[in-house]
């Protein structure tokens, strides 16, 4: 008798629909085809024991599992349940009330027959809804997950022994619901991480609200305990927050790398990522045999922070230059290729010098002639290109650390944020690919950012004495906008281009020379 039941197989951040076809006839082997990988034809083991500990028995006949298309790469655990129901069902130990056709199923069974969570689930789920497909069967961690799409019967079970019932009309179990827009709204936005606790710094305290204001990437540079890791850990708090288009696809991808926890649903936070600088190529831009998706996607519509920059490999840092210019990075291999976005913000931390100390204004640096520039030659001139902001974070005196004075929130931050953000979505209505200033390609930089004579000698006299690539004078443009855009200005005044020059005084040849 033959079975037939659907899964899905993740590639990239997308699903596809796969066919679980069953059937038993004489003979007395198991067969397992359709390009499964180890994972998958493990499960014979894990659907025996499962099967036997659940009251029923693998049938001692000619068993064939076939996963449909066969020419594409099945990988994972996920295929067990649909592949233990239409086992039952094909040895007739199970009389279906329900048909198994209409469901996608997927879970992994543990020996004693219990589920456990599986990933990837919410694109999955989205593709059951776009095939037609009546509902979802899988572990009950991860129903809240797959319950966000609406048209599309969630239903979470336990055992493989609740899903024999349900087909078989013993047991009705009730679609999980779940009001995406209400638990979006009502998300706890409070960070314990705030811009009030720090005292001083207001120059970097600036520069990181346009930053945010902007979408750009920044690099801060000063001495050991000069506060640069702690500020940078406090830029979500006046981050805008999510729309639920970036947190829907921002919870894509965390579902296919398996880091949402049990019983999540929605992302509704900006991801800050923080890797360690021993990080290797494939973790940080995402591949492996079979691609899953790297830090810089992880981070996908928030920040990813890099402390010590210099103590990167050099081959790490240069693989994020494509994906900070294209905002994606595509995988290739023999068989496929799969693309993930990587619309991040980069925020970088370094010391000037390998003491830490170069230009400190008590202390003195004591590394040997030529080891700065070494130091610095770690960061390539077109990553650097590639960084909007650099700037200069002195130590914080004892008389701004012992003052009573009240900082300004990030609340109070956040807002001036939003209102600059409201204004580029505004600008930028007509361009779906685009909702930022850091974001407008070169052609559109020269139509939006117009200077005027004078903010042209001003920024031919900034290049020539900064020697300045053509990738940072629009950068500087880029952020001068967004400056306008903070003061609510609708053109960009010769203060506002000054403002952003300065940002560039760090380059290589002006800072170490």
């Amino acid at each position: 008798m033959l079975s037939k039941t659907y899964g899905g197989a993740v590639y990239g951040v997308n699903a596809s629909m796969i066919t679980i076809e069953v059937t038993v006839s004489q003979g007395l082997k198991f067969f397992m085809v359709g390009l499964p990988d180890s994972a998958v034809k493990e499960s014979e083991q894990r659907v025996e024991a499962s099967l036997k500990n659940s009251g029923y028995r693998m049938p001692r006949q000619k068993v064939v599992v076939n996963l449909a298309p066969a020419d594409v790469r099945k990988e994972g655990s996920a295929y067990d349940l649909p592949i233990a129901l239409c086992v039952l069902e094909s040895s007739e130990q199970m009389k279906c009330e329900r048909s198994l056709e209409d469901y996608v199923i997927m879970g992994e069974l543990s020996l004693d027959g219990q589920l456990r969570p599986i990933k990837g689930v919410l694109p999955i789920a989205i593709e059951a809804r776009k095939q037609g497909k009546k509902g979802f069967i899988l572990p009950t961690e991860n129903a809240a997950e797959a319950a966000i799409v609406n048209n599309l019967d969630v239903l979470g079970v336990e055992t493989m022994q609740e899903a024999v019932e349900f087909f078989e009309g013993k047991r009705d179990i009730e679609p999980l619901v779940i009001d995406t827009r209400d638990i979006f709204m009502n998300t706890f936005t409070h960070y314990e991480a705030d811009f009030s606790h720090v005292q001083g710094q207001e120059n970097i305290k600036r520069a990181l609200e346009i930053t945010a204001a902007g979408g750009h990437n920044a690099i801060m540079i000063g001495p050991p305990g000069a506060g640069k890791t702690m500020l940078a850990k406090r830029l979500p708090s006046i981050l805008p927050p999510l729309s639920l288009q970036e947190a829907l696809e921002t919870t894509k991808i965390h579902s296919v790398a398996g880091k949402l926890g049990a019983r999540s649903t929605l992302i509704s936070r900006r991801p800050f990522r923080s890797p360690h600088h021993s990080i290797s190529d494939a973790a940080l831009v995402g591949g492996g045999s079979f691609p899953q998706p790297g830090e810089i996607s992880l981070a996908h519509n928030g920040v990813l922070f890099l402390d010590e920059l210099p103590e990167f490999k050099r081959t790490v840092l240069e693989v994020m230059r494509q994906p900070l210019e294209e905002r994606k990075v595509s995988i290739s291999r023999a068989k496929m290729a799969v693309e993930f976005p990587s619309n991040f913000m980069l925020i970088a931390s370094m010391n000037p010098c390998p003491c830490g100390y170069y230009n400190h204004p008590d202390k003195e640096c004591v590394c040997g002639p030529g080891v700065v520039q070494k130091y610095l030659n770690k960061i390539s001139g077109p990553l650097l290109d590639r960084i909007d902001l650099h700037v200069e974070v002195t130590p914080v005196s004892f008389d701004q650390i012992a003052s009573t004075r009240k900082s300004e929130s990030s609340d109070e931050i956040r807002e001036r944020v939003i209102k600059a953000r409201e204004r580029q979505t505004e600008r930028f209505k007509d361009r779906k690919d685009i909702y930022s200033n850091a974001m407008m390609p070169p052609e559109m930089v020269k139509e939006i950012c117009e200077i005027g004579d004078a903010g042209r000698a001003l920024l031919r006299t900034a290049m020539d004495r900064l020697g300045l690539s053509a990738r940072a004078y629009d950068r500087i443009l880029k952020v001068s906008r967004t400056i306008a855009d903070l003061a609510g200005s609708d053109d960009i005044k010769i203060e506002h281009l000054a403002e952003a020059i300065q940002y560039r005084s760090l380059d290589r040849e002006n800072w170490a020379g």
